[in-house]
This record gives structure tokens, C-alpha cells and sequence, in this order.
């Protein structure tokens, strides 16, 4: 049996609550948040996201929130090993990782630990289809 540490998942559509919620828990469960946002992520894309601003962060840890330049690749496979990585250092230091965000096919990709690897058999087919694309336009 696979036993995890435990975390919690706080998820829904935009300016629900969520991120004064994951305040709140993370004051009383001495927690840390990571930002499960595919745009929140990202520097100077504050408006239209509900980014949290740093004086609302209230001295508790955020993580991937403002850490890549707008032309930063990032896709789910990024987020995984990012996301795991934080994770990693809140456990390290005693603390509760909060996972907050809208984005829910990169909540299931942490949690379900999917794997993003490529098989051989994918990359043939990969080759295919953009010689196709090549050809066919």
C-alpha cells in the first residue's frame, strides 16, 4: 500500500474564495501554498488570473506564483516536476503543502502521479504525423 504524506487540494473557477481559504488553512496547519495555475505562474500576468499579490501572501510561503518569464515554456509535464519539487521542500520543513488552483488536469497529474514519459512507439507516431503535417500542410 502506497501511503503519501498528506496535503491539502483546494480547486474551483476563478475568485471563489480559494486563495483566502488556503491563507486561513495555512495559518492554522502551518502550511505552505502551491499555486496549481497555469497562468498564475507566470511574472506580469496579474490581471484576468486573480494572482495573489505578495502584501495578501501575509508572510506564508507561495509557490510557483510569479516564477517564469511570459515566454517560459510550461505545460503540465513542467508543472509535475516543479509542482514535486516544492512540495519536496515543505515537507522538508515541517510544513503542510495547500495546492490551490483552477487548473485541474495539473492537480490530477500530482496527485495520479501520471507519467509523461514518451514511448518509443509515440515518438514513431510523433514522426508520422509531422512528416503528414509537413506534407499535407
Amino acid at each position: 500500500m502506497d501511503i503519501r504524506p498528506p496535503c491539502i487540494v483546494l480547486t474551483g473557477p476563478t475568485a471563489v474564495g480559494k486563495t483566502e481559504l488556503s491563507i486561513r488553512l495555512a495559518k492554522a496547519l502551518n502550511g505552505s501554498v502551491i499555486s496549481a495555475d497555469s497562468v498564475q505562474i507566470y511574472k506580469r500576468m496579474d490581471i484576468g488570473s486573480a494572482k495573489i499579490m505578495p502584501p495578501e501572501m501575509q508572510g506564508i510561503p507561495h509557490y510557483l506564483v510569479d516564477e517564469l518569464e511570459p515566454d517560459d515554456e510550461f505545460n503540465v509535464c513542467i508543472f509535475q516536476q516543479m509542482a514535486k519539487s516544492a512540495m519536496q521542500k515543505i515537507y522538508s520543513e515541517g510544513r503542510l503543502p495547500i495546492i490551490t488552483g483552477g487548473t485541474g488536469f495539473y492537480i490530477q497529474a500530482l496527485l495520479k502521479d501520471i507519467d509523461f514519459s514518451e514511448s518509443e512507439g509515440a515518438r514513431v507516431w510523433r514522426a508520422e504525423l509531422e512528416d503528414l503535417a509537413r506534407s499535407k500542410g
